[in-house]
C-alpha cells in the first residue's frame, strides 16, 4: 500500500515537472520591433540631420565569450553587434603645436623651433644639411675637419699641392630664419593658413579652420547622440542599423523580457524540485522494511 501511494505521488510530481518543462520549451521570447523608426540604414548609407550629413561606415557582428577564444574566458558565447557613424565638420578649429627646441618639417624643409615667452614669438631656423651639401660638391671632402678648435671644410687636392681649408661659416649658406608673433598668420600649415594663437616656453600653438572627420561609436540597444539628437540604436540583423526615438516601445520590450526571465526561472525551479521530489519518494518507497 505504501508503495502504491508513493507511485501516485511520483506520477504527480513527474506530471507537474513535465508540464513546467514543456512551458519552458514552448515559451517564445519577446520580439523587439519599431513601427516608425527614424532611420533604417545599411553600411555606406547616409542621412542628413540639421543640415549635417552622416554616413554609416561600418556595421560589424562578432562572437564574444564562450571560453578559449581569448576574449573574456568562460561563459556562453554571444553575438555582439556594433557600428560606426562618421561625419565631417568643414569648419572645425584645429591646432598644431611646434614644441620648443624641436625640429619640424615645414614647406618641405627642416626647421629648428625656438619660442620666446617674453616677446611671445616663435622663431624657425632652417636646418642646413651639411652632409648632403658636402656629398654634392665634388671639389671638397665629404667630412669637415677641426684644426685648433676651428671647423673647416677640406678642399680636394688634384695633385701634390696642399689642400685648402675653408671655414665652415664661409662655405655653408647662412640658414634662413622666420619669426612669428602671436596673431601672425602662417601659410601652408597642414595645407591651410594658420594663426599663431599662443606662445609659451614649451611650445607655440597654431590654429586653423578646416575639415575634420569625426566618428560616433554605436552599440546595440544603447542610446547614441547624433548632433543634438539622441536615438536608441538597434541592430535587427548583421547588416542593418535602426535609429529610433521610440524609447517607450523599448522599455515595454525590456519589461516583457524581464518578466519572461522571472517566469522561466520559476518554471525551472518547479521542474527541478518536482524531479527531486519524485526521486526522493521513489527511494523511500523501496527502502527495506524492518519487523
Amino acid at each position: 500500500m505504501q508503495r502504491r501511494a508513493a507511485a501516485v505521488y511520483v506520477a504527480f510530481f513527474l506530471v507537474v515537472g513535465a508540464a513546467s518543462f514543456s512551458l519552458i520549451a514552448t515559451a517564445s521570447a519577446p520580439q523587439l520591433s519599431f513601427e516608425n523608426p527614424d532611420h533604417r540604414l545599411s553600411q555606406n548609407d547616409s542621412f542628413t540631420l540639421d543640415g549635417q550629413e552622416y554616413a554609416v561606415t561600418e556595421i560589424s557582428a562578432e562572437m564574444e565569450g564562450g571560453g578559449g577564444d581569448g576574449h573574456g574566458g568562460g561563459g556562453q558565447a554571444h553575438l555582439v553587434r556594433s557600428g560606426t557613424i562618421e561625419y565631417t565638420n568643414d569648419s572645425a578649429v584645429q591646432t598644431v603645436e611646434w614644441a620648443n627646441d624641436s625640429t619640424i618639417t615645414y614647406n618641405g624643409r627642416e626647421w629648428a623651433v625656438t619660442t620666446d615667452n617674453g616677446s611671445k614669438t616663435v622663431t624657425l631656423t632652417e636646418t642646413v644639411d651639411r652632409t648632403a651639401i658636402l656629398r654634392n660638391d665634388s671639389d671638397v671632402e665629404n667630412e669637415t675637419t677641426t684644426v685648433d678648435g676651428e671647423e673647416y671644410v677640406v678642399e680636394r687636392a688634384s695633385d701634390n699641392e696642399s689642400r685648402e681649408l675653408i671655414p665652415v661659416e664661409e662655405y655653408f649658406p647662412e640658414p634662413e630664419t622666420r619669426e612669428y608673433a602671436v596673431g601672425d598668420q602662417v601659410s601652408n600649415v597642414e595645407r591651410n593658413t594658420a594663426t599663431v594663437a599662443a606662445v609659451t616656453p614649451e611650445a607655440a600653438t597654431l590654429e586653423y579652420t578646416g575639415p575634420q572627420t569625426n566618428e560616433i561609436a554605436v552599440e546595440d540597444e544603447a542610446n547614441v547622440t547624433v548632433g543634438d539628437t539622441t536615438y536608441l540604436a538597434y541592430f535587427p540583423d548583421n547588416s542593418t542599423l535602426v535609429l529610433t526615438q521610440e524609447f517607450e516601445t523599448y522599455e515595454q520590450y525590456r519589461s516583457a523580457e524581464e518578466s519572461q526571465t522571472t517566469m522561466t526561472n520559476g518554471l525551472w525551479g518547479v521542474t527541478i524540485l518536482s524531479g527531486l521530489s519524485a526521486f526522493f519518494l521513489l527511494g523511500l518507497a523501496y527502502l527495506p522494511t524492518r519487523y
